[in-house]
């Protein structure tokens, strides 16, 4: 008999040639348009199946075939499309499992965040009750002492007071009211007591003083209860982060290698924001596993850092959240540095120099000009290089437009990289140390920088063109204020003076302007108008 079944994607209904039951072979179906013809045969070209008189008519044209011919083809490509399904199921549930262990996690810790918040400030709150009982007593106790000075003080006071009091009324009664022999009776024990009350020493001045007031300077408190505590989290996810540098690929054994993680979101932009949780892991050839050490530059990027132990094939993990960052597992390969490959630009051998150990290496000569001459040269080193610093490219220790660069007190190169927005800083023997600034018109980021000088402080100051003005940063490459904004056009470089001016290069002005390290101006000279009053100061911008 023939079954009806609807598609669970179109709802609509559709001949099925499946038995009812599976097992029974369903009675053959029957030609819609030829009354009693059973469908035999089967169109590819209209994908349907028909009767022998259907070939020879409507579709007499196209390439058609027993149905029973198609019938297991059909068969393996849903079984194929079946199996494609049922691969996916485990995905699917291992998905859901890992997502909703994730947000019980995040319920798990937003509560026991809420129990924290909660302990912590009723623990404040003790500690202040606590803090109102002890003034509390220590006021009482201060005044019971103050006030026993007091009244002991007054109680002598006022003693004394009625002993003249009534030694006066006695006596003055005597001498208006009494007869002489009274008189002459009292005379002498009269005598003596006010002799003794006018010579008696009465405590007149006050024993105690009255001070006793309570001081608190609460904005401090205040401002502290408003920055008290912080909620850390981050929009990072591991299957979007990535990481880069030459650490993922070969490492030297015994020396630390680096590698930078940069977090983003599930649309794929960068976390500009730290604290996310990032955990690194090396296991060596012998199966050995130690952690790197991760360093948070608190702007979505981290520094990861290991050390192999052993030569050979390591494994290095990282997991953003307990989640492996894309391409996690990384085989690298551990070297000695004896057997590093050789190259036109590897060390040649070693001298010594005032600043320590450089590594010396020949340059690569340049063809001749047509004003070179034959003359052999007097100093034999003065076209050997050094040392090379760098390479092209986007990551750390690699450069794009290189614009300007420094030195500190404490033997560090620094360097302004145009195109990568950012500013890079080496050690006198060329090795990576620091990396700062991303692109953009804020405070703190950067828009193409051209210049940069290090000032007395160890403060790097960074011409930024693009931005038109001049940034400062610390040592460590946090910002700390901006200079120059609303006067200049297009810094170009930047110097400071022994007096700790910044003495920045207008490109596009033709000026030359000096600022105190605060942003207040202190003069400028130059100038691309010819008639300007100081035209020998004229600079030329071209």
């Amino acid at each position: 008999m023939e079954v009806l079944q609807r598609s669970p994607e179109s709802g609509r209904q559709e001949q099925s040639v499946l038995p009812c039951d599976g097992h029974t072979p369903a009675t053959p179906l029957s030609c819609p348009n030829h009354q009693g013809k059973t469908m035999e045969y089967y169109c590819g070209p209209c994908e349907t199946a028909m009767c022998v008189e259907c070939t020879e008519g409507e579709h007499r044209e196209h390439c058609t075939v027993p149905l029973k011919d198609v019938l297991e083809q059909h068969k393996a490509s849903l079984r194929s499309q079946l199996d494609s399904i049922r691969s996916r199921i485990p995905q699917l549930t291992s998905a859901i499992d890992l997502v909703g262990d994730i947000s019980r996690q995040l319920s798990e810790r937003k509560n026991a965040a809420v129990n924290e918040i909660c302990s912590t400030f009723e623990e404040l709150e003790r500690a202040l009750q606590q803090r109102k009982n002890s003034l509390l007593q220590d006021l009482e106790s201060i005044s019971v002492s103050k006030q026993k000075v007091l009244q002991a003080q007054l109680s002598s006071l006022r003693q004394g007071l009625d002993n003249m009091e009534s030694s006066v009324r006695f006596t003055e009664q005597a001498l208006g009211h009494g007869s002489e022999t009274e008189v002459l009776l009292v005379r002498k024990q009269m005598s003596e007591r006010l002799n003794e009350l006018a010579s008696r020493d009465f405590p007149l001045h006050p024993q105690q003083n009255p001070q006793l007031e309570f001081r608190v300077e609460t904005d401090g408190l205040r401002r502290s209860l408003q920055n008290l505590g912080a909620l850390l989290t981050t929009s990072a996810v591991a299957y979007a982060s990535v990481a880069t540098g030459e650490g993922l690929r070969q490492a030297l054994v015994g020396h630390q290698t680096s590698v930078t993680v940069t977090t983003k979101d599930k649309d794929g932009e960068l976390v500009r924001t730290g604290n996310a949780i990032l955990q690194a892991q090396l296991t060596g050839p012998d199966g050995g596993a130690h952690d790197g050490e991760v360093t948070d530059n608190k702007n979505g990027t981290y520094e990861v850092l290991y050390t192999p132990r052993h030569e050979g094939e390591h494994q290095l993990s990282l997991r953003l959240y307990g989640q492996p960052l894309r391409g996690s597992p990384y085989r690298v390969r551990a070297i000695k540095p004896g057997d590093v490959p050789a190259s036109p630009e590897d060390v040649k051998r070693r001298v010594k120099s005032p600043s320590g150990g450089h590594i010396r290496q020949k340059a690569v000569r340049r063809p001749s000009s047509m004003y070179s001459t034959n003359k052999k040269k007097e100093n034999p080193i003065e076209d050997e290089m050094i040392l090379r610093v760098g390479s092209r490219g986007r990551d750390k220790g690699e450069f794009s437009n290189l614009q300007g660069i420094s030195t500190t007190s404490n033997n560090r190169i620094v360097v302004a990289d145009s195109n990568n927005q950012c500013i890079q800083v080496f050690s006198n023997e060329g090795q990576f140390k620091l990396r700062f600034g991303v692109r953009g018109r804020s405070p703190g980021q950067l828009q193409r920088p051209t210049g940069v000088a290090v000032d007395m402080n160890g403060d790097i100051i960074v011409a930024d063109y693009d931005n038109r003005w001049v940034s400062i940063f610390s040592p460590e490459g946090k910002f700390k204020n901006k200079v120059g904004v609303g006067r200049l056009m297009g810094p170009k470089g930047v110097a400071v003076d022994r007096n700790g001016h910044l003495i920045v290069v207008d490109n596009k002005s033709c000026c030359i302007f000096i600022f105190q390290s605060n942003g207040k101006l202190v003069g400028r000279f130059g100038g691309r108008n010819p008639g300007d009053k100081q035209q020998t100061g004229t600079l030329d911008g071209n």
